[in-house]
């Protein structure tokens, strides 16, 4: 493998290492060559301490890629700019991601591994941690199309529209267990917020509505606000956001019970234009989302406002949101940048010599708090964009495989 840049890279590490010595975590992952600390008794331990787990001073970005022809997967540290292998995936499989655990989906099931990399949010204050990666096991069931998790639940919605919840903490420990199987057939992804699921279901007149339901999968009550035709989701830092016909579901919590709220498109929105599906920096409120041939959505959640930026069709779009500008790389294989409040295009490169051979090799950009990853199938590259200075490539990672999935982790 080979990379760009290795100075500012150096000088990432060297930030990480002195970050890690003030902080005074001295347990390891096995790719890191560190030796564990023995554990910390129950009144010494120091805050956001996790058993099996070095705590870092910055975000530990990882990508899990995925070759869906011949199932190699395989995890590209970006800290330490090392690959490793991670197991192996069904030929075809799609690869979704909550943040820490990656899902290799396919009709036969989906693999679950463990990235080793992610982040603690307590709303003051975010710790990231790392450890050793792992393949956890497999989900039996139709092929998923939905993942999404809080730090208690993971909710698993498969093609059928039934849905698996499962305990995260167990998943954290490597263990695949169910707290409830949702057989009636959801409306659309079902998404958890805290210790409940939001479960899109058939309501009067036609008109899809959300249950709330507890772990157990048993229903608690219906919100009030209706979400008709509803398609996609996204779960914020602040709580989960539904596709619907005008607009969107905001639900949030509120006094500790789920209160929804609608965000509507403000005018008239084709269904060739609705958003079909978010792309958003790991629980981010930036939404980002295609809009047909015409351009791309981007939803700000705090403002509650949508915004139509006219960029024509594009193959890929995501931004990390707080002033970042909006990202998207149409079929010739450019990356353009644009500014969200003024629509206004800022800057594009030239990143892919190939446009992609189908929707299942297509290439997608992931966000972090500084920077971009673009996945170059044809070339077995990832480059690393910094969005914040003309689109310049940072980095240029040469790869074993042909990266047609790419999952970033450890936010």
């Amino acid at each position: 493998m080979t990379w760009n840049h290795k100075k500012a890279a150096t000088a990432s590490a060297a930030s990480l290492t002195l970050g890690l010595l003030l902080l005074g975590c001295a347990d390891s992952d096995e790719g890191t060559g560190g030796k564990s600390a023995s554990k910390p008794s129950s009144s010494s331990a120091p805050h956001g301490y996790i058993p099996g787990a070095q705590e870092a001073a910055e975000q530990q970005s990882r990508l899990v890629l995925g070759d869906s022809t011949s199932g190699t997967l395989e995890m590209l540290d970006l800290i330490e700019e090392k690959t490793k292998p991670l197991g192996r995936m069904p030929e075809g499989a799609r690869l979704l991601t909550d943040g820490r655990f990656a899902y290799a989906a396919s009709g036969s099931g989906t693999k679950i591994f463990d990235s080793g990399a992610w982040m603690v949010d307590h709303g003051d204050h975010v710790h990231y941690y790392r450890a050793k990666t792992r393949e956890i096991g497999t989900l039996r069931g139709k092929k998923p199309e939905h993942v999404h998790s809080s730090p208690s639940l993971t909710a698993v919605t498969f093609a059928g529209g039934s849905t698996e919840l499962l305990d995260h903490a167990q998943l954290e420990k490597g263990r695949v267990k169910a707290t409830a199987t949702l057989g009636k057939p959801a409306a659309g992804p079902v998404v958890p917020l805290e210790d409940t699921a939001l479960v899109p279901a058939a309501g009067p007149g036609g008109e899809t509505v959300v249950e709330v339901r507890d772990r157990h999968g048993k229903k608690k009550t219906v919100l009030r606000e209706t979400c008709p035709d509803l398609r996609g989701a996204a779960v914020t830092r602040t709580g989960a956001v539904f596709g619907c016909a005008d607009g969107a579901l905001f639900v949030s919590e509120k006094k500790g019970e789920p209160h929804g709220e609608k965000i509507p498109f403000g005018r008239s929105v084709p269904d060739a234009e609705r958003p079909t599906s978010f792309r958003h920096r790991s629980l981010g409120s930036t939404l980002t989302a295609k809009a047909g041939e015409k351009g791309v959505w981007v939803l700000d959640v705090p403002d509650r406002e949508w915004k139509l930026v006219e960029t024509g069709p594009v193959t890929a779009v995501n931004s990390a949101g707080e002033g970042t500008p909006l990202l998207a790389l149409d079929d010739s294989g450019t990356l353009t940048s644009y500014d969200i409040s003024s629509g206004e295009q800022i800057a594009d490169r030239k990143l892919l010599s190939k446009s992609a051979e189908d929707d299942a090799r297509r290439p997608v950009i992931e966000v972090d708090s500084n920077r971009a990853y673009v996945n170059d199938v044809a070339a077995k590259k990832v480059y690393e964009i910094d969005y914040n200075d003309d689109l310049r490539k940072a980095r240029s990672f040469s790869l074993d495989v042909a990266p047609s999935v790419m999952v970033e982790t450890g936010r």
